[in-house]
């Protein structure tokens, strides 16, 4: 075999594998778009039982065809507080099941489910005439189901095509490669190492998966090297995702910890009587061969030993996941109060999904954390009142200033984040859902800038040496107590946009405007009496003026999140 014989089977496996990896892109999100907000129901209802998680995980991997996008969301859902560490775990157990789908369709169409010559080409071509019935419907559904089926076809065409590019294997090449598995369990563990690294390099497990099934249906590798091979796809699989959660935050970083910990069990558990396991799985597959006998043996013991690696090692592990969060926890420490206080986008990475609803439901997760700082920047203006000595107030100063600078960042990034979504191809929902979240961060960062500009009015009174009286200090605690009600129904609104609660944000902001008014006509009264001068009443009146702009702003939050929801009903 000359050099550029070489080179042409190179080009020809290269290209066969990218139509595979664009058909598998196609595919997972054609069915993404197709389950749309199902998706994040099927999760919110987990109950705190292990086995719901890991149902959950596995059906909504099996449904999407990405554990990572499975993954995403899970963290997601955690750190809003939809579900437990616990929880998150358990789904991520079930999403390591759900990935043994893509090794079952590749097994069954892609490697002899033709049953001949004439049918192997053929097959692709009849699974994509048959999307012909949904791509033309006026229906996004239907198209989204045309776009899964067309990506189905090319999956299928494109294992064919990585078959072609494959020589028969020479008989030199074989005797190297049979050298490498000459020394035990020393040669497991290398080609665990090597499962590992490839599947890193190759970003994805089930392209890994279709390496692996093609390699030993030509022969190139036997089947116990197809199991190590595939232990360390699985290890491969968790450090991509120790990659993508240094972008997260505590609850993102310790669930890819727990996916490290439960795939590095597994390959110990599987490990250590590895050889027996390797026989009991091919007299298994054996016995199936004789059900299946268009499917060639080896690549079905693999996809066997697959299955079987996933159910077994979530079924042990499940009964250990309090002590699995016990280990991650101590992983991943708590971040400090003052970690908080650094800008950090928690659930936004770009380049990891690829479909609207996850990358909306990525956002809606960060717009949550978004709250969740403008409440605690809220928590830090009572302080300004009490606060004794200049260092304690300017200190004060400089967290709510501080704050207000993380706000504004925070409401850029978000906002070019769903720019970026929405230039792509996205429903008419998810274009909703864009605009409403729009509409969120701007009152968001403006809630943010008004907590701002009472703090300086905290701050320039005291320069000032203006005073209130005990009543003005009662009265401005009140409206301060209001106004944190109604950020409070604000913040449980924006976890849950289906039951958005618009009654109890109107009556909060009721009570905020009655109360102004109130104050405002008092203020007036004192004013015309007398009872304390221009500068106290200037700023008094400035501050509780401010407050009601304030709980404005919170009720537009409300009011974007119910104007979502009717359309969407719609």
């Amino acid at each position: 075999m000359t050099t550029g014989d070489i080179i042409l089977i190179i080009i020809k496996l290269a290209g066969a594998l990218a139509v595979f990896l664009f058909a598998m892109k196609l595919m997972s999100e054609g069915l993404q778009k197709f389950a749309g907000s199902k998706l994040r129901h099927i999760l919110t209802r987990i109950t705190g039982k292990p086995l719901s998680g890991i149902l959950a995980g596995t059906g909504v991997t099996a449904i999407i065809q990405s554990s990572t996008a499975t993954t995403v969301m899970t963290v997601g859902f955690a750190g809003a507080g939809l579900l437990t560490l616990a929880g998150a775990i358990a789904v991520v157990m079930g999403a390591n099941i759900g990935t043994t789908v893509t090794a079952w369709i590749i097994t069954i169409f892609g490697l002899g489910g033709g049953g001949g010559e004439e049918k192997v080409p053929l097959m692709p071509m009849i699974i994509a005439a048959i999307s012909l019935f949904f791509i033309f419907s006026k229906k996004n559904k239907m198209q989204y189901l045309g776009q899964t089926i067309i990506g189905l076809s090319l999956l299928i065409l494109g294992l064919g095509l990585m078959g072609d590019s494959v020589p028969p294997l020479d008989e030199n090449v074989a005797h190297s490669i049979a050298s490498l598995g000459r020394w035990g369990y020393w040669s497991v563990l290398l080609f665990i190492v090597v499962g590992a690294v490839l599947c890193i390099i190759l970003q994805t497990s089930s392209a890994m998966t279709a390496v692996i099934l093609l390699m030993a249906s030509q022969g190139w590798i036997d089947f116990p090297t197809s199991m190590a091979l595939v232990i360390g796809q699985n290890l491969g699989t968790t450090l991509t995702a120790q990659v993508v959660a240094m972008t997260t935050g505590t609850t993102g970083k310790r669930t890819a910890r727990a996916h490290l910990v439960f795939n590095v069990a597994g390959a110990i558990i599987f490990l250590i009587p590895f050889y027996p396991i390797c026989n009991a799985v091919m007299a298994i597959s054996e016995q199936l061969d004789s059900l299946l006998p268009t499917i060639p043996l080896i690549p079905l013991a693999i996809t066997v030993f697959h299955t079987l690696f996933n159910v077994v090692t979530t079924v042990i592990l499940a009964f250990f996941i309090p002590q699995i969060v016990k280990i991650v926890t101590w992983m991943v420490p708590e971040k400090s109060e003052d970690g908080e206080e650094e800008f950090r986008l928690t659930y936004l990475e770009p380049n990891l999904l690829s479909t609207a609803e996850l990358n909306l439901q990525s956002a809606k997760s960060e717009i949550e954390e978004f709250s969740k700082r403008v409440l605690r920047m809220y928590t830090f203006l009572p302080g300004l009142r009490t606060a004794n000595k200049d260092e304690e107030f300017n200190s004060i100063m400089d967290r709510i200033a501080k704050y207000e600078g993380i706000t504004d960042r925070m409401e850029m990034e978000i906002s070019k984040f769903l720019t970026k979504v929405g230039s792509g191809d996205i429903s008419e929902h998810g274009s909703e859902r864009i605009s409403t979240m729009l509409r969120i961060i701007d009152n968001l960062e403006s809630i943010g800038d008004t907590i701002y500009q009472i703090a300086m009015t905290r701050k320039n009174k005291r320069e000032d040496a203006v005073h209130f009286d005990a009543g003005l200090n009662a009265n401005l605690s009140h409206m301060s107590e209001l106004v944190q009600k109604s950020l409070d129904v604000m913040d449980s609104n924006l976890h849950d946009y289906d039951h958005v609660d618009l009654d109890a944000a109107y009556a909060a902001e009721h009570e905020i405007n009655v109360y102004r008014d109130r104050l405002r006509a008092q203020h007036l009264d004192a004013l015309k009496l007398g009872v304390y001068d221009y500068a106290i009443g200037n700023a008094y009146s400035s501050l509780y003026a401010l407050y009601e702009k304030l709980g404005d702003y919170v009720i537009n939050v409300s009011e974007a999140i119910d104007g979502s929801r009717k359309h969407a009903e719609e």
